[in-house]
């Protein structure tokens, strides 16, 4: 554990009065607005949550897997749009900087990611490159000691207020797949950035995505991830961001789930219908149950999962399993949510219908379910393959 027990107990006690009295009071406001306040933001960033997995040396709070996921529970009780605003910075916008960066990049861009002065936005899907992201097409072409970066990426998280963006581009064009491409930090204020405008989504108002557009963008070849010596190693480096940030958004699911099953029981505890509360009856009673055991079952994966990882193990199957089974569960309970609440659920007036399409999105990005059953699947043929051998 990166925190002795009762500074993770304070942090977590934190973070859930943050939830309760700041966050779930302006879940409707930022739903309307589609803006998260400045203020909250600030907050944010006075609690430390731009920096939970950044490393202590480098101004983080330095957080495990499991300790990430015990915070990430607490932030999953409100709308997920809150969680987003620091997600690019403790996930996919920082992890492949922590893990294959040079000291000089960490030294210089890691501090600032911490303390939230800067966001980190991760640039990778493309138009014909999503499931497939070893289908990259933005071409990085050399000129002298630098790349010259043109394409277009496509629903980028958080790119509207990013200040660095990790792309990835094709450095090899004659290497088929992902072993041509390289990852490269690049600063948003470079020349040649554009911002396409920014999608109207189905759910996670708050939370900002949109294409970036890269026209002869010159990046020093200092800036690949790792240096020189990393060229056309990008792709790996994004498939390392992969493990821990599938066993993060699993643990957000599971977040969420406890906030739709708490709405439920308490809606069903008040509603009355033939002269009893409607938690009562035995049909809706088996919706709660079912929840909840669903809910477990995913907690207790994603804290094995988190535990194996912070212990050395490969958890590439695990954390697809987590990723799968969370995310399709909450899907589950927030429909039994919905259908708990009868008329009302489909209100915007309450919550549950927000939260319906809020949680839609997580059996879609960081790989969607049918790419964790593929991963899943591939895994243990490959175990049996080493088993036979």
């Amino acid at each position: 554990m990166a925190l002795d027990a009762d500074t993770l107990q304070q942090l977590i006690n934190a973070v859930q009065r943050f939830v309760e009295e700041r966050l779930i009071p302006l879940e409707a406001q930022v739903a309307e607005e589609d803006r998260i306040p400045d203020d909250v933001i600030a907050e944010m960033r006075d609690l430390g949550l731009f920096g939970l997995t950044i490393p202590e040396e480098y101004g983080g709070l330095g957080l495990d897997t499991e300790e990430e996921c015990r915070v990430v529970l607490e932030l999953g009780h409100t709308s997920p749009a809150f969680r987003s605003v620091i997600g690019t910075n403790n996930g996919i916008g920082s992890q492949g900087l922590v893990m294959d960066g040079t000291e000089e990049q960490k030294s210089y861009y890691l501090p600032r990611l911490a303390s939230g002065e800067i966001v980190g936005s991760f640039a990778l899907t493309e138009a014909d490159a999503g499931s497939d992201s070893a289908a990259v097409k933005m071409k990085a072409v050399a000129d002298g000691d630098d790349f010259l970066l043109s394409g277009t990426k496509r629903y980028i998280t958080n790119a509207t207020s990013a200040q660095l963006f990790t792309v990835f581009a094709r450095t090899d064009p004659d290497e088929p797949g992902s072993r041509g491409v390289s990852a490269f930090l690049v600063d948003a204020d470079s020349p040649g950035i554009s911002l396409g405008n920014a999608y109207k989504k189905m759910g996670q108002q708050g939370a900002h995505v949109c294409d970036v557009i890269f026209d002869e963008v010159r990046v020093p070849n200092a800036n690949i991830i790792g240096g020189p010596d990393r060229l056309h190693k990008g792709f790996a480096t994004a498939m390392k961001t992969l493990d821990r940030g599938r066993i993060h958004i699993a643990a957000l699911a599971v977040g969420c789930a406890k906030r739709l099953i708490n709405m439920s029981v308490e809606f069903a505890m008040d509603r009355k219908q033939f002269g009893q509360p409607i938690a009562e009856f035995q049909l809706l009673q088996g919706m709660l149950a079912d929840s909840q055991a669903e809910c477990y079952a995913a907690e207790s994966m994603v804290l094995d999962a988190a535990r194996r990882r912070d212990a050395g193990e490969a958890v590439n199957m695990l954390a697809s399993c987590c990723k799968l089974f969370a995310t399709e569960m909450v899907g589950k309970v927030a429909d039994r949510a919905v259908q708990i609440h009868g008329g009302a659920g489909y209100m915007e007036e309450y919550a549950v219908a927000r939260f319906y399409r809020d949680v839609r999105l997580f059996r879609i990005y960081e790989g969607t379910s049918q790419i964790q059953q593929t991963i899943i699947a591939r895994g243990l043929i490959r175990n049996l393959q080493g088993e036979k051998r």
